[in-house]
């Protein structure tokens, strides 16, 4: 593969998703991939029909769909009552409500084989981040999907560019070792891509809203 997408925390902004999916067009013909950084459910109103198109896309092994912290949250709750509330209160009744109630067992099954992080040539894509000091390879899952600070405030070499998602920025934030494509879809109106091409950084950053599609040519970072 000579071109990686990379899609920032939709939370149920279907809206965002179709027209980001719909800019990035058939991925064969690009020789391309498109990997989603997680966090597909929860806070936006039409988390449902996020998780059936990913569904449908993910057949085909050009889509990678990673897992993120409220994919997690979200089956724990559904095969644990006592981890309902804290689903809930952190965006779960918008997903329930677009559920009707009701999560078929597909969807959980889905959410549940969901992998933790995919690895390139030059890249290492994850839903929250790496802890500092830790080969890419013996990464705890708890970190993977929910540090935030250690792995933010971090100058330290990876080993490969991380690209994740997690916490939320009124901008991409690109920096040498790092790239964050969450910019609070949810609540901005903007769904983050990330065009990967080769080592490093994005060439390209999509600022995708209601009202269409801003592309920006980055400098290598």
């Amino acid at each position: 593969m000579s071109r990686y997408y990379a899609i920032g925390d939709v939370h149920g902004r279907f809206d965002l998703l179709t027209r980001a999916l719909e800019e990035i067009g058939e991925l064969e013909a690009q020789d391309a991939r498109l990997v989603m950084l997680g966090d597909y459910v929860d806070r936006g109103p039409q988390s449902r029909d996020v998780v059936d198109e990913l569904m449908r896309r993910s057949s085909d092994d050009r889509v990678v769909c990673l897992r993120g912290n409220h994919e997690e949250m979200m089956v724990a709750a559904l095969d644990d009552p006592g981890a309902e509330l804290q689903w809930l209160i952190n965006g779960g009744a918008a997903t329930l409500e677009s559920y009707g109630g009701h999560v078929p067992p597909e969807h959980v099954a889905w959410l549940r084989a969901l992998p933790l992080s995919f690895e390139t040539e030059h890249h290492f894509f994850v839903h929250a981040g790496v802890r500092p000091g830790v080969p890419l390879d013996a990464q705890e899952p708890e970190e993977m999907l929910w540090i935030r600070e250690l792995f933010l405030d971090s100058d330290d070499d990876f080993g490969k560019h991380v690209v994740h998602g997690h916490t939320p920025a009124r901008e991409p934030e690109l920096r040498f070792n790092r790239s964050n494509l969450d910019t609070g879809a949810f609540q901005t109106g903007t769904l983050t891509v990330g065009v990967f091409d080769g080592p490093g950084g994005p060439s390209e950053v999509w600022a995708v809203r209601a009202n269409g599609v801003a592309k920006r040519p980055m400098k290598s970072v």
